[in-house]
């Protein structure tokens, strides 16, 4: 690269960081955060709207793209925003995404002085719903686009940035509008910024997500309840038969039993890409659990590379008021996290089968949510393009997870649209998103506009690695 791409790059970098420096960025996300774009509250509907509208639309109008609210075909109040900048019909595209809803503010559940609606810098905290998911990260993302523009003058490559509104809900209509949508979304690369970095400290790529599978196992075996002391050891108490199934699936340290949907080998390149990091024990996370889940893997292996399954919520009679009498139903919600690998087809009638041989044919079992596992192959050029861009501008190596242990709908971009999928995360994983007093960092924002304005230049100079079909 020549010493005159060097200076634009560390233009673009350096006029990024000074939105922030000057407040401009913190005023923008302020009037971002004030908007209440919670995507589960109907009564939101208009503010979603408004969001894209009047806060996002005409700063990416400013930038020279095109800019369209389309409808959701699912889910009428959860709208798409696809903003376009076409500068050679023939070029390579890049897709960028982020999600303008929020979870549930909760504000009464925020401590004393703080204000879902309001933000509010505390020390290195930035407070505020949307902070961390998803209004500050694609915050950075807009923020840094500008500025490379402003330092290039043009990118050299096509962008299209899409946001949606309705990801807290699951992200009713995405896959649909995306299937119907091939050619306006079509790129020869996916960058996403959602979840969290592994630690605040460390900078992170992950490349697709752990799938996730919500299912309810229900025992109704009578109308009401009977006395214990009358019906004890005559009737079967659908609390202990739950109890016991769902040891059948899942033992007490957290092993899963049932051998359906225990994953094969970690492949090598995950375990290589995992060496170098550990779980987040930073002063706001939990510590981690010794001898908890499956033996003979490291605590980051069994957060990344298998699967889990979690019991939710259960419940038998009435834990409030408990009287001695055995329980008519009982019911647990659980959830399957899996790996990329893992056959999660009629995964209820497989339950089944599974529970009918241990004699329990009665538990009625119900799937109510499935997100299906991604994985981009960690060798794929475009990863090591990243890698390199970010260690260029920090001066420290990040991370690579393989794919995130939460879910996001990475699987719409990977498998429905066909695109290698990238994701550059700028929280962190105590950020309390979707809790109260949610809060970004004011150190991990600095960093992600520094990244991102140094990605957005490098990918217009390295066009071959990334996009060689167009070369």
């Amino acid at each position: 690269m020549s010493e005159t791409q060097d200076e634009i790059r560390n233009l673009a970098v350096t006029k990024a960081v000074e939105q922030l420096d000057s407040g401009a960025y913190l005023e923008s996300l302020a009037r971002r955060v004030a908007i209440p774009t919670e995507s589960q509250n109907p009564d939101r509907a208009s503010d979603i709207v408004r969001y894209f509208t009047d806060e996002i639309g005409p700063v990416f109008t400013n930038m020279g793209f095109e800019v369209e609210l389309k409808e959701n075909p699912v889910s009428p109040m959860h709208p798409f925003l696809v903003a376009s900048r076409i500068e050679d019909p023939l070029g390579p595209a890049v897709l960028l995404y982020g999600h303008g809803d929020v979870q549930h503010a909760h504000p009464g559940q925020w401590r004393s002085g703080l204000d879902p609606w309001s933000l509010k810098v505390e020390g290195d905290k930035i407070y505020g719903r949307g902070t961390a998911d998803n209004k500050g990260q694609h915050s950075i993302c807009i923020t840094a686009l500008e500025q490379t523009l402003a330092a290039r003058g043009r990118l050299g490559y096509n962008v299209k940035f899409l946001l949606e509104s309705g990801e807290e809900t699951g992200s009713p209509g995405l896959l649909e509008f995306a299937a119907a949508n091939r050619e306006l979304l079509a790129a020869d690369l996916f960058l996403g910024s959602d979840g969290p970095r592994i630690s605040a400290e460390r900078p992170t790529v992950f490349l697709g997500s752990r799938g996730t599978l919500n299912f309810t196992l229900r025992v109704d075996l009578r109308e009401s309840s009977h006395h214990s002391g009358n019906w004890g050891g005559v009737l079967r108490n659908p609390g202990t038969v739950l109890a016991a199934a769902i040891s059948s699936l899942v033992d007490g340290a957290g092993r899963i039993k049932i051998e359906a949907f225990v994953p094969g080998p970690i492949p090598a390149a995950v375990r290589t890409a995992l060496e170098d990091i550990t779980v987040d024990q930073g002063p706001d996370s939990p510590a981690v659990d010794e001898g908890w889940g499956e033996p003979g893997l490291t605590p980051i292996e069994r957060l990344i590379a298998w699967n889990t399954i979690e019991v939710l919520a259960m419940r038998t009679g009435d834990p409030a008021a408990p009287v001695n009498a055995i329980p008519a139903t009982a019911v647990a919600h659980l959830q399957l996290r899996f790996v990329v690998g893992t056959d999660v087809t009629d995964f209820a009638g497989k339950v089944r089968e599974h529970l009918t041989g241990l004699g329990y044919p009665f538990i009625d079992v119900e799937v109510e949510h499935v997100m299906q596992a991604t994985r981009l192959d960690p060798d794929h050029p475009a990863v090591g393009l990243v890698l390199r861009s970010i260690e260029r501008t920090l001066g420290k190596k990040p991370a690579l997870l393989p794919n995130l242990g939460g879910s996001i709908p990475n699987n719409v971009f990977a498998d429905t649209l066909g695109l290698p999928t990238v994701w550059v995360p700028h929280s962190y994983p105590a950020c309390a998103q979707h809790a109260p007093n949610e809060h970004a960092l004011l150190s991990i924002s600095r960093e992600g506009l520094q990244i991102m304005a140094g990605l957005y230049s490098d990918l217009a100079d390295a066009r071959a690695v990334w996009a060689p079909n167009h070369h």
